[in-house]
C-alpha cells in the first residue's frame, strides 16, 4: 500500500513539472497570469533552415499591427456619413426627372464669379460641357446642373482647394439640396487617412468622382471617372501605342513597375511588398524612396539598392516592351499609371482593392484588364503566364478601343459622363453594354436612332447579317430655273432603271417652288420632292422618307449612268459603315504654312469621297444632327461644300477606315485656280480658300485630324480587259 502511494505522489509530481516546462511559458502570456496586456511583443521562433528558406516580410512587419495612421472602421464610417449623408440615393430617388421631359437632357454651367479661381483641369471639363450638344446657356431649359466652383482637388493642403463651399452653394437659388446636380472631383481627403472627405455636403447631387472606394459608391447614381493629369488633352488625344506589325503580342517583358514607395501612411503596404515578384528577367518592379522633402528620416534597409535599380530603366520604354503593367494603389485607390498603361497597351494588373472601376456601369473591365487581390501579389506572376495568347492580343486591343472611345481626352471623359446619365433616364432607350463595349463604342452608337445592334452599319460583319437590298436616292436640287434643267432629268430617269432603287428624294432648296408633279418625269419607283431650309446641312438631315439602309447622295448636275449606280451600291453592301462614291479630293499637310490642305488635283491618293455622288448609311445623318454640336453645323452652311468635307471626317472618326472610290465612266474634275499673286479675288479662289479653311477648323474642333488617306479604287471584275464583252457584268463602264 505504501509503494501504491509512492508511485502515485511520483507520477503527481512528473506531472507538474511536465507541465511547468512545457506549458509555463505560454501561461505566462495570459494577462491575468502575467498582469502584462496582450499587446505584449511575440518572440518569433528561428527556424532551423532559415538560410535554406527564402525571407519575404521581416519579423518586424509581421509583428504590426496595421499602420497607426489608417483610419480605423469607425472612423472611415463616420468620414463616409458626414459626406454622404444621402448615402440612399437614387436616380428614382434624388432625381426630379420631370426637368428632363419638355426640352430633353440639357446640362446648364453656373456663370462664373468673378476672381473665382479654377484649375487647368476643372477649366477643361467646363469647357467639354460647353462644347457638347447637350449644353444650354438657359437654366430653365436644363436638366442637369453643374457648378462652376472648383471642386476638383479637395485636400485642404492643396493650393487649389476651395473654401466655404458649403456657404457658397447654399447661396445658389438652383442648388435644391444639390438635386439634379453633378459634382467632379479628382481629390479627396489629405494626409495621412485621405478618406473621401469633400469638405462639404453634397446633398442629392451625383458624384462623378475618382478613385472611387465601392463601399461609398453609391450604384446607379453615382459615377466613377478616372485619374487624369492636368495634362491631359483637352480633345482629340493621342492616339494608343498598339500597331498592326506589333504581333504576336508577346514582348520583351512579361510584368513591370516602376514608380513611388511609400515608406509609411496608407497605400505603403501594396507597394513595399512588389520586390517580392521582381527577377530582373521578364518581371521588372522597381521602386524608389527618393521623393517627399523628409524621405531620408524614414527610409529603410533596402532605399539606397532600390534608388540605384530605379534609375537603371526608363519608364515610357518598360510601359513600349511589356505585356502586363502593374497599377497599384497609390494614396488613393486611383493612379495615373492607369490611363497611361491603357494608351500603351499594356495590360493593366490592378492592385487596389474596393475600386471601384472608372465607369464600370457601361464598361467590362473583364476584357481589358486584369483585377487583382493586393493580399495574393505573389499569385500574379503565375496569373499573367497562365493567359493564352489569343487572348493577350484581345486584352490589348480591347485596351486601345477603350482608350480611343472613352480616355484619350477630357471631352471623351466628361461626355462619357453625360451619356451613362442619360441614359438611366430612359432605360428603354438606353445603350446595351454591346454598344458600350464595341468599336466605335457608345458615344458613337446613339440609342435615340435605335438601340438594337443590327440597325448601325458596324455590326453586320460581327453578325453575320448584310444590310438591305435596296436603296434610297437623295438628290438636292439648288437650282433657281422654275422648270428642271436637263441634267437633273436624265440623273433621275438613270437612278430610277436601278435594280436596287426602292426610291427618290428630292430636297428642293430654292427660294422658288418647285415645278409642279406634272412636269418630273415619270420613274418605276416613287419620287417625292421635300422642301429644305435652304442650308447646305439640310442634306445630312435625318428625314423620316428614307427607309433603306443605304442612301444615295447626288447632286442636280451629276452625271452617272444606271451600271455605275449598280455597281457602287454592290460595293457598298460590302462595305457598308464607308463612303463609297466616285467624286474624290485628298488632304495633306502643309509644313511651309503649318496647315492642312486640300486639292482636287489626280493623284494616286484619296482621303474625301464627295457627297455629290456617294453611298452611305442613313445612320450618318443621325450623327450627324445629333452627335454634332450646332456650331459645327453653323460653320458647315457658312462655308462652300464644307459639308461634305464634315461627313467625311466624321464617317472617318467613326470607323478609323478611309472612303472608297469606285470606278466612273467619265472624270469629274473641279478647276481649281492656281494659288498666285492676281487669282485670290476670284470665285473660285475664294471657294478653295474656303475648303481650306473648313478643312483647318474641322481638325481643330475634333483635336485631330481624322481623314485616313487610301490609294485604293475598287472596278468591276476584267475591267478594260481584253475578252469578250459577253463576259463583263458591267460593259457600259467602258463606253
Amino acid at each position: 500500500m505504501q509503494t501504491r502511494k509512492k508511485y502515485i505522489f511520483l507520477t503527481f509530481l512528473a506531472s507538474w513539472l511536465l507541465l511547468f516546462f512545457f506549458g509555463g511559458d505560454q501561461l505566462r502570456r495570459f494577462a491575468f497570469f502575467s498582469g502584462r496586456k496582450a499587446e505584449a511583443r511575440r518572440n518569433w521562433p528561428h527556424w532551423t533552415d532559415r538560410s535554406l528558406l527564402k525571407s519575404f516580410a521581416d519579423p518586424e512587419e509581421l509583428q504590426s499591427n496595421g499602420d497607426p495612421s489608417l483610419a480605423s472602421p469607425w472612423e472611415r464610417r463616420a468620414a463616409r456619413l458626414s459626406v454622404y449623408k444621402n448615402s440612399r440615393c437614387r436616380m428614382e430617388t434624388c432625381f426630379d426627372f420631370s426637368k428632363c421631359e419638355k426640352n430633353g437632357f440639357k446640362v446648364f454651367l453656373y456663370p462664373r464669379e468673378r476672381d473665382q479661381p479654377l484649375s487647368e483641369s476643372y477649366s477643361k471639363i467646363l469647357a467639354s460641357i460647353e462644347r457638347s450638344r447637350y449644353y444650354t446657356p438657359n437654366p430653365a431649359e436644363a436638366c442637369l446642373f453643374i457648378l462652376s466652383i472648383d471642386t476638383l482637388d479637395r485636400d485642404h493642403l492643396s493650393g487649389q482647394y476651395v473654401r466655404n463651399v458649403d456657404e457658397k452653394i447654399r447661396g445658389f437659388p438652383l442648388w435644391n439640396g444639390g438635386r439634379n446636380h453633378l459634382i467632379f472631383n479628382l481629390y479627396s481627403g489629405t494626409w495621412p487617412n485621405y478618406t473621401e472627405d469633400l469638405g462639404f455636403d453634397i446633398g442629392q447631387a451625383i458624384l462623378a468622382k475618382a478613385s472611387f472606394y465601392t463601399e461609398n459608391f453609391r450604384p446607379g447614381f453615382d459615377i466613377s471617372i478616372p485619374l487624369f493629369s492636368k495634362d491631359h488633352p483637352q480633345r482629340g488625344g493621342e492616339r494608343g501605342w498598339l500597331y498592326q506589325d506589333s504581333i504576336p503580342p508577346k514582348k520583351k517583358y512579361l510584368l513591370v513597375f516602376k514608380g513611388k514607395r511609400y515608406l509609411t501612411g496608407i497605400g505603403s503596404g501594396t507597394r513595399n511588398a512588389l520586390h517580392h515578384i521582381h527577377n530582373g528577367k521578364d518581371i521588372v518592379s522597381l521602386t524608389t524612396c527618393k521623393h517627399g522633402k523628409d524621405w531620408e528620416k524614414h527610409k529603410d534597409t533596402r532605399c539606397d539598392k532600390d534608388n540605384v535599380d530605379y534609375e537603371k530603366f526608363d519608364y515610357q520604354e518598360l510601359l513600349h516592351n511589356s505585356t502586363f503593367c502593374i497599377v497599384p494603389r497609390g494614396r488613393r485607390l486611383g493612379s495615373f499609371r492607369f490611363l497611361e498603361a491603357l494608351q500603351a497597351a499594356c495590360i493593366p494588373v490592378l492592385l487596389s482593392d474596393g475600386w471601384e472601376l472608372p465607369f464600370a456601369e457601361a464598361i467590362d473591365w473583364s476584357k481589358a484588364a486584369v483585377v487583382g487581390n493586393e493580399r495574393l501579389l505573389l499569385q500574379i506572376p503565375s496569373t499573367v503566364r497562365c493567359i493564352h495568347p489569343e487572348r493577350v492580343l484581345a486584352f490589348q486591343q480591347q485596351t486601345q478601343f477603350l482608350w480611343d472611345a472613352y480616355f484619350s481626352s477630357v471631352d471623351k471623359i466628361v461626355h462619357t459622363t453625360l451619356e451613362i446619365i442619360k441614359d438611366r433616364l430612359l432605360l428603354h432607350r438606353s445603350r446595351s453594354r454591346f454598344l458600350w463595349n464595341t468599336l466605335p463604342g457608345g458615344l458613337l452608337a446613339l440609342p435615340d436612332f435605335s438601340t438594337h445592334p443590327g440597325d448601325f452599319p458596324f455590326y453586320y460583319l460581327q453578325r453575320g447579317s448584310s444590310p438591305s437590298e435596296k436603296f434610297t436616292a437623295f438628290i438636292r436640287a439648288v437650282s433657281p430655273a422654275s422648270s428642271l434643267s436637263q441634267p437633273i432629268l436624265r440623273l433621275i430617269q438613270a437612278v430610277s432603271r436601278s435594280q436596287y432603287c426602292a426610291q427618290i428624294l428630292v430636297l428642293w432648296s430654292c427660294e422658288k417652288p418647285p415645278p409642279p408633279s406634272g412636269k418630273w418625269p415619270q420613274t418605276t419607283v416613287p419620287l417625292t420632292v421635300i422642301q429644305g431650309r435652304g442650308k447646305l446641312s439640310d442634306r445630312f438631315f435625318p428625314y423620316a422618307a428614307i427607309q433603306t439602309d443605304a442612301v444615295l447622295s447626288l447632286d442636280e448636275d451629276t452625271s452617272l449612268s444606271t451600271s455605275e449606280v449598280d455597281f457602287a451600291f454592290v460595293v457598298w453592301r460590302s462595305f457598308p459603315e464607308r463612303i463609297v462614291g466616285f467624286p474624290t479630293r485628298s488632304h495633306f499637310w502643309d509644313p511651309e504654312q503649318r496647315r492642312w490642305g486640300y486639292t482636287s488635283k489626280w493623284t494616286n491618293e484619296i482621303s474625301i469621297v464627295l457627297t455629290a455622288a456617294a453611298f452611305y448609311h442613313r445612320y450618318y445623318h443621325s450623327l450627324f444632327m445629333e452627335f454634332l454640336p450646332v456650331g459645327l453645323r453653323e460653320l458647315v452652311d457658312g462655308l462652300a461644300t464644307c459639308e461634305d468635307i464634315l461627313m467625311n471626317i466624321l464617317v472617318a472618326a467613326v470607323t478609323k477606315l478611309p472612303p472608297i472610290k469606285v470606278t466612273q465612266r467619265k472624270q469629274h474634275k473641279e478647276t481649281v485656280p492656281q494659288q498666285v499673286k492676281g487669282t485670290a479675288g476670284t470665285a473660285g479662289g475664294r471657294r478653295f480658300s474656303q475648303q481650306q479653311d473648313c478643312l483647318n477648323r474641322l481638325a481643330d474642333w475634333f483635336g485631330y485630324m481624322p481623314l485616313v488617306p487610301s490609294q485604293l479604287r475598287l472596278d468591276p471584275v476584267l475591267f478594260k480587259d481584253q475578252v469578250s464583252v459577253l463576259r463583263k457584268k458591267y460593259p457600259r463602264l467602258e463606253k
